[in-house]
């Protein structure tokens, strides 16, 4: 075949192929046109994302699936492709334990939930019916048996490895079981890495289809309150609770977002919000007149400023050279050079000071004193027995209370992608979101870990404070700026506080008056050192230790 038979031939394929493709969307829309569903129930069906930008340009590799892809997202990639033949692995063990259907039973009744399965993905899913039902049929089978390594009560005495080394024995040596674990434990909590709950609950029921469904549904629930146990950051699940709304969620990171996520509602919330928004309108009555105010001292500040860099600076040079020049010193060139050093000194300084100012950094922190400072000042750490509801601040004894937090290799991916799927599903509330702005704000240097450590408030299973630090350093991106009453209290008492200690107003005090004094400063010194220097090479010519002898 010549050159232009094979490009004839490849530009068929690829028409065919986008032929084909353009018939699957006409199908798949006419089918969803078909349907009795009304759009808002379609709308609100939906609880698989994709993640939002904002989040995920921070660092990819914590949404995306490194080493298994469950679901349409990434099913395509090539990256996750290698463990393909542990998915069919676990498939086979699957067909395996079907006792009253096959396995393509199985597929076949995935592919009857066609239009449910595609209304819980918020992306158009660009497979056909088949491939969808295969694809879906084979993940959740991995995912089914990657659940079953944690046991019910009566085998929770069983450590983890062994029970790995158990039920997932087949899919690789003793050596590497570990940690493939763990790798994949990341995975599967990722946003864009989810299947529909309730198709592993039908998959654990046709496993189990030799006892009823009430002993199956709490064998299921014990399975996902040891997941959840094992992965949740800030561990405050009721079993009984868990249990009796685990199989309502809609699939594993929604279920562990429901046992981080204090339960608050809604209308508390904007209540609370309503409350605030009125306080702050009270505050700015004479908003106007502060905008007046600051904007005049801004321009005498600039006139200021202006004065002190050109005009001083100018005057001062013409009076050097004046001096030298009556003067007749033959190292007026050096006089000038010691002048153009001081002025350089002069210009590196307000140029440090203009940076300062204007540099912003890349993600806005909160306003509040770092664990260290609030330490320093008396104020004490307790862990609480709660989740987020219970963080406060109490001022009469300085006590800042924060629900205690357990952080491991892990804990990265789950807090991000939780606070992904947070930003998508509640964005008027953004309870978990705001918790990690306090804990960034607080938390700068492993100085800040340790005292929180040695309090009791963070569990430390990382190799080191500072890791601990750069974790929540890192953790600072938001899609929009989040507002919550509780913590919101917490970290106004925290900043009153602070404020209000004789240490934090000597030092503002010291900062106001003194620092910001060091522009003028520095000139003051410059020209010091200016005439000292002026005064050296005049005794140097003219000798002074001859007339204050003669004195």
């Amino acid at each position: 075949m010549n050159t232009s038979n094979y490009l004839a031939f490849q530009t068929a394929m690829e028409t065919n192929k986008n032929n084909s493709h353009d018939q699957e969307w006409v199908i798949n829309i006419s089918q969803s046109l078909e349907e009795d569903l009304e759009e808002n129930d379609e709308l609100s069906s939906i609880r698989i994302f994709s993640v939002p930008k904002p989040l995920f340009s921070s660092k990819p590799e914590a949404y995306t699936p490194q080493v298994v892809a469950l679901g349409p997202y990434h099913h395509r990639r090539l990256e996750p492709f290698e463990v393909e033949r542990h998915k069919l692995a676990a498939a086979r063990k699957l067909k395996k334990k079907l006792k009253l259907i096959k396995f393509c039973d199985l597929v076949d009744h995935i592919a009857e939930n066609e239009n449910h399965i595609r209304s819980c993905y918020h992306r158009y899913l660009d497979f056909n019916r088949q491939t969808l039902a295969w694809m879906l049929a084979i993940d959740v089978s991995f995912l089914y048996q990657f659940l079953r390594t944690y046991p019910d009560k009566r085998q929770r005495s069983v450590s983890l490895s062994k029970r790995n080394s158990l039920k997932m024995g087949y899919l690789m040596d003793l050596t590497r079981r570990k940690t493939f674990h763990q790798v994949v434990l990341r995975d599967v909590t990722m946003l864009e890495n989810q299947i529909p709950l309730f198709l592993l609950r039908e998959v654990h029921g046709f496993y189990h289809s030799d006892i009823d469904e009430d002993n199956s549904n709490q064998l299921l629930a014990s399975m996902l309150i040891g997941f959840c146990k094992d992965l949740a950051p800030i561990k405050q699940i009721d079993d009984r609770h868990f249990k009796e709304r685990c199989f309502e969620k809609a699939h594993l990171l929604d279920l562990l977002y429901d046992a981080v996520a204090p339960k608050m509602p809604f209308a508390q919330v904007l209540d609370e919000q309503e409350k605030a928004k009125a306080k702050q309108e009270e505050n700015d009555k004479f908003g106007c007149f502060r905008i007046a105010l600051c904007s005049i001292s801004g321009l005498i500040c600039f006139v200021f400023k202006l004065f002190h860099s050109v005009i001083l600076v100018k005057v001062s040079t013409m009076a050097c050279k004046i001096i030298a020049s009556f003067l007749k010193l033959r190292g007026k060139n050096d006089l000038s050079d010691v002048f153009s050093s001081a002025q350089d000194v002069l210009e590196e300084a307000e140029s440090t000071a203009l940076n300062e100012k204007n540099e912003s950094p890349l993600v806005e922190e909160i306003e509040i004193p770092s664990v260290a400072e609030l330490s320093k000042i008396g104020v004490k750490f307790e862990p609480t027995k709660g989740g987020l509801n219970t963080i406060q601040f109490d001022i009469a004894t300085a006590t800042f209370r924060l629900p205690v937090i357990h952080l491991n290799d892990n804990s990265e991916v789950v807090l991000r992608n939780l606070v992904a799927y947070e930003a998508c599903i509640a964005p008027e509330r953004m309870v978990l979101t705001r918790y990690t702005e306090l804990m960034n704000g607080i938390i700068d240097t492993e100085e800040d870990v340790r005292i929180l450590r040695e309090s009791g408030v963070l569990l430390n299973r990382l190799k080191s404070d500072k890791a601990v630090a750069s974790l929540w350093n890192g953790m600072t991106i938001s899609v929009k700026a989040t507002k919550v009453p509780i913590l919101d209290k917490a970290i106004e008492g925290a900043n009153a506080y602070y404020s209000g200690s004789w240490k934090v107003k000597v030092k503002k005090t010291m900062k106001k008056y003194v620092y910001s004094s060091w522009p003028c400063l520095t000139f003051l010194a410059a020209n010091i050192f200016i005439f000292l220097s002026v005064v050296e090479a005049f005794c140097s010519m003219y000798s002074c230790s001859k007339w204050l002898k003669a004195e």
